[in-house]
């Protein structure tokens, strides 16, 4: 899925960011009278070849700090669909994590040509990993992404077919068209449906917190695709518009839920909160803060739209889905439930620090 991604994704069908740079290799010094031979030096753009398997590529290849962006969506339709996070809602977290990696791992076998020229340190062109075994992997995860929605119902299994079908559409069809970012963007509101067809068993009451979402996604992924090249200050601009109108909808309280949904809406993680000016404080909190962790470096993209500063701005981008999460599951009065999403970044951060994987790319 950008999968954010959101997003990024990657791409996934979510939520893209900024690559990592590699460090040029030490020459080969000329040999002295009575050394040994030197290794012969290969061809430019030749491949050591390497077993495939490795932790460590395995997780490059599914930028797993990337998947703190995830469980979010879910969690925010449920909220909106106005019911307690439960079971399903967690399977339907679990279908989004298979569907979002099942995209990442498509992403880089349907790049693998490109990215060998353009970044040739990733798993599949460096030899690391196989591209057979991410192609598996791809269908194996949407397999299992699918499965998982199924046993949260058929409301949920209803919006996961288009969801893993928009994944492997945007990968490999869609992904450098016109279409692209609102193939990534339709992703990323799709997610957030899923959480709420299997929490609440339908999905009309997270139409807007899918479209807010989802044009977060967009204007992310939009910026995303001149990330290698830099040179327009369109895309930063327009993504620093669309954070400042978002933020001021996400930071509106919505409309109370009909009775019936708020007689359901047990008091627990997501039910209806008792003290609606906290809610609202809370949200309004939220929402700044998705505003300042986009913004800044949108901004300095649109100034200077070189390649490092428009990388930097997509991973920004990305980084905001998660308090923009939060804040609309406090836009739909789940305080508990904004709070949950939001530890998702401090722990995200964490995990990358610990797996030395700072720098994500989702594209």
């Amino acid at each position: 899925m950008n999968r954010a991604v959101p997003a990024a994704r990657g791409r996934s069908a979510r939520e893209p960011a900024a690559a990592r740079a590699q460090a040029p290799g030490p020459r080969t010094p000329a040999s002295a009278p009575g050394s040994p031979e030197p290794a012969t030096p290969r061809a430019p753009g030749s491949r050591t070849p390497r077993t495939d398997g490795g932790i460590g590529a395995w997780a490059e290849l599914l930028r797993l700090p990337a998947l703190f962006t995830v469980p979010g969506d879910a969690l925010a339709g449920a909220a909106a669909a106005g019911s307690r996070p439960g079971t399903r809602t967690l399977l339907a977290i679990g279908s989004s994590l298979c569907l979002y990696e099942a995209g990442m791992a498509l992403n880089d076998w349907a790049d693998r040509e490109e990215d060998a020229v353009e970044r040739p340190h990733r798993p599949l062109p460096s030899g690391r990993v196989r591209p057979a075994a991410a192609l598996t992997a791809a269908g194996a995860l949407t397999g299992a992404g699918l499965a998982l929605a199924a046993g949260a119902g058929r409301p949920a299994l209803a919006v996961a077919a288009p969801l893993a079908a928009t994944v492997w559409a945007y990968d490999l069809a869609l992904k450098h068209t016109p279409a692209g970012p609102a193939a990534m963007a339709a992703a990323r509101g799709l997610d957030l449906l899923l959480g709420a067809a299997a929490t609440g068993g339908g999905t009309r009451a997270a139409l807007p917190s899918a479209a807010l979402l989802g044009s977060h996604t967009l204007a992310v992924t939009a910026v995303s695709r001149r990330e290698t090249t830099g040179g327009s200050a369109l895309a930063p601009l327009a993504a620093l518009a669309t954070t400042g109108a978002l933020a001021g909808l996400a930071a509106r309280r919505r409309n109370r839920l009909p009775a019936g949904r708020r007689a359901a809406a047990a008091p627990g993680l997501s039910g209806s909160t008792s003290a609606p000016g906290v809610t609202d404080a809370l949200g309004a909190g939220l929402s700044a803060v998705y505003a300042a962790t986009a913004a800044r470096p949108y901004f300095h993209a649109a100034l200077n739209p070189s390649p490092p500063l428009t990388q930097r701005a997509v991973g920004g981008g990305i980084r905001a889905t998660i308090p923009l999460q939060a804040a609309l599951a406090a836009r739909s009065g789940a305080g508990a439930t904004s709070l949950l999403i939001a530890a998702l970044a401090p722990a995200g951060r964490w995990f990358a620090r610990r797996t030395a994987m700072r720098k994500v790319s989702i594209t």
